[in-house]
Order: structure tokens, then C-alpha cells, then sequence
């Protein structure tokens, strides 16, 4: 599979931004993100009818870091989202004629309430926070993003899951005409992924619908994307269509791809070597290709968090 070096992208090449939002009122409030987050509505979420248009009403997290976040080139020109392509600047180059409204998600599985719910509905009832987190992808680089969005907990629990509900599957859009990628046989289409219904319902699971105080461009997954931040980037799905509650463990995108290198619960674990790279190191996206690697923590360094999760279970085999 080719891949592009990320710092031989020519400046020239990246989107502009006016084509997609002005870009000093996005550099502006990008800056004054965290520092001077608005109060949450009682109105719940909304988000602005075509992306990248501006949020309101967002709440600062407790569970945000304090390191310092990627630039907005980095985040939206840097990207795994094999529906538009497997080089990292092919999502921006092809998703912008994508079409993000209308949107809907279906519900089914095991849950008092199911059924088919258009995207203003699906996040209404909640309020919007915007929460830092370091991402971590298996091929030793590293970001953190300001994500904007909806504890996944929150939405779990407004379905109503019922006892046989073990996991949570998400599934991606499939639609070949306008996701290039998607006429490949890279993966086997539409996208899928899943969490055991303890991790959907940790504090740190996010379902983002922005990033940088803005809603998600197409391709960071508008308009709808999961964040795991104590797991591999793979298992952020992108363009959310459908969301299941099963009580059988859910056959995933990488897993049925790769099973020998890539396993269902996908947390980080610097103990544990992909089959082709290690992964006891990485390097800040950004930073350069000469920049000093720094070691990865356990869980992406969200143990306090997360390990409980994981009480018992043999994290080299269940991988």
C-alpha cells in the first residue's frame, strides 16, 4: 500500500481555507478555545446545516489535557478515512463534495427505544463539550485534538439498552459514488466497529461533532464520528449511519481485514508489537520527521480511567 510522507505536502496543496470557512475567524477562535469556552444551552445540541459552519453553546471537560494541540493543518490534512482514499492527504482532497444532510442514524438491537432518527433529533437532547484528548494511531504518530462533542454514555443511555446488550456497533455510510475509496475492495464496505458496553458507557467515549469549535470537516467524519481516546485511531469510526446493541461481540472493519494485527479492543499497550512495527515509542504528528520519538503510555496515558475496564483480562491475547 503507498504511503505519502506527511511533511512532503506542499503548503500549496492544502485546502484553502476559504473554500471551507473563513479562515481568520477559525484561526481566532481555534486560539481562544478553552480559554473562553460559552456556557452550555439548556436547548441542548445543534449543529450548523452544512459543516465546518461555527458551534455555540460549548462546555470546557475535566477530562480535556493540558498539552499543547496540533494546528488545524495538521487535523484536517493528515487523516486515515480509507472511504476517500488510503494516502493521508486523499480525505481532503476527496470529500469535498461529500454530503453530510440529510443525516440519519438507525438504532436497533437490544433496547427499549429503536428505530431511525434524523441527526438533529439523535443529538438534541444533549449538551455540547469540547474535550482535548491526545489520538494515537498504531503506525507510531501521534495528535491531540480539540474534539468537539456528546459523551457517548448520554446517548447510550437515552436508547434504553436492555440486559442482553454486551456491545455497542457503529457502522458506516456506504455510498460507492461519492466515497471513492469505497468502489476498492480495501476493506470489506460499509465500515464497521464496535465497543463492549462498558467502554461506550466510560466518561472519556465522545461521539464528536467538531473540531476547534467548529463542526467536523468531511473528512475528519462529518458529521458524525466516534472518539476512543485510550484506543488505536482505527477505532474512531467515521460517518456514523447506523449504531446496534448486540449481545454477540461484533466483527470490526480491521479485525476482519488483518485479525493477526489488528484485535477488537485495539487499546493502546506499548507492550505489545504490531506484527510489522513496534509501538513502545511514538512522534507527535508535525514535529518533524528528525524529531525525538517519546515513549507511548499504557492506554494512551488514560489508565486511571480505563484499566478497570480490562480487570482479568489477558491484554497481549485480547488485543
Amino acid at each position: 500500500m503507498r504511503k505519502r510522507n506527511y511533511c512532503k505536502i506542499n503548503s500549496s496543496e492544502i485546502t484553502s481555507y476559504n473554500n471551507y470557512i473563513n479562515r481568520r475567524k477559525f484561526i481566532k477562535s481555534a486560539t481562544l478555545a478553552g480559554s473562553a469556552m460559552m456556557v452550555a444551552s439548556v436547548n441542548g445540541a445543534n449543529i450548523p446545516e452544512t459543516p465546518q459552519g461555527k458551534l455555540s453553546d460549548i462546555s470546557s471537560s475535566i477530562y480535556s489535557t493540558d498539552e499543547k494541540t496540533n494546528s488545524i493543518v495538521d487535523v484536517t490534512t493528515y487523516n486515515n478515512f480509507y472511504e476517500f482514499g488510503t494516502n493521508k492527504d486523499d480525505p481532503y482532497k476527496n470529500s469535498k463534495n461529500f454530503k453530510t444532510r440529510p443525516w440519519s442514524i438507525e438504532v436497533s438491537g437490544h433496547a427499549e427505544k429503536t428505530g431511525v432518527f434524523n441527526l438533529e433529533d439523535f443529538i438534541k437532547p444533549h449538551l455540547l463539550e469540547e474535550r482535548i484528548y491526545r489520538m494515537r494511531c498504531v503506525e507510531a504518530w501521534s495528535m491531540v485534538i480539540p474534539w468537539v462533542g456528546i459523551p457517548l454514555a448520554k446517548i447510550v443511555k437515552q436508547f434504553k439498552p436492555l440486559s442482553k446488550a454486551k456491545y455497542v456497533r457503529f457502522e458506516t455510510i456506504h455510498d460507492k459514488e461519492n466515497m471513492i475509496g469505497q468502489r476498492y475492495r480495501i476493506l470489506k464496505w460499509p465500515y464497521r466497529e464496535g465497543l463492549t458496553i462498558s467502554e461506550a458507557t466510560n466518561p472519556l467515549s465522545i461521539l464528536a461533532v467538531g473540531i476547534y469549535g467548529y463542526a467536523l470537516p468531511n473528512q475528519n467524519g462529518a458529521p458524525l464520528r466516534l472518539i476512543v481516546p485510550w484506543k488505536y485511531g482505527f477505532k474512531g469510526i467515521k460517518s456514523i449511519v447506523k449504531m446496534s446493541f448486540v449481545e454477540q461481540q461484533p466483527r470490526t472493519s480491521w479485525e476482519m481485514a488483518a485479525p493477526d494485527e489488528y484485535g477488537f479492543y485495539a487499546n493502546v499497550n506499548p507492550k505489545v508489537p504490531h506484527p510489522r512495527w513496534s509501538q513502545a515509542r511514538e512522534r507527535r504528528i508535525g514535529s518533524g520527521l528528525f524529531a525525538e520519538k517519546i515513549p507511548t503510555s499504557m492506554f494512551n496515558g488514560y489508565g486511571e480511567h480505563v484499566a478497570h475496564l480490562y480487570k482479568g483480562l489477558n491484554l497481549r491475547r485480547h488485543f
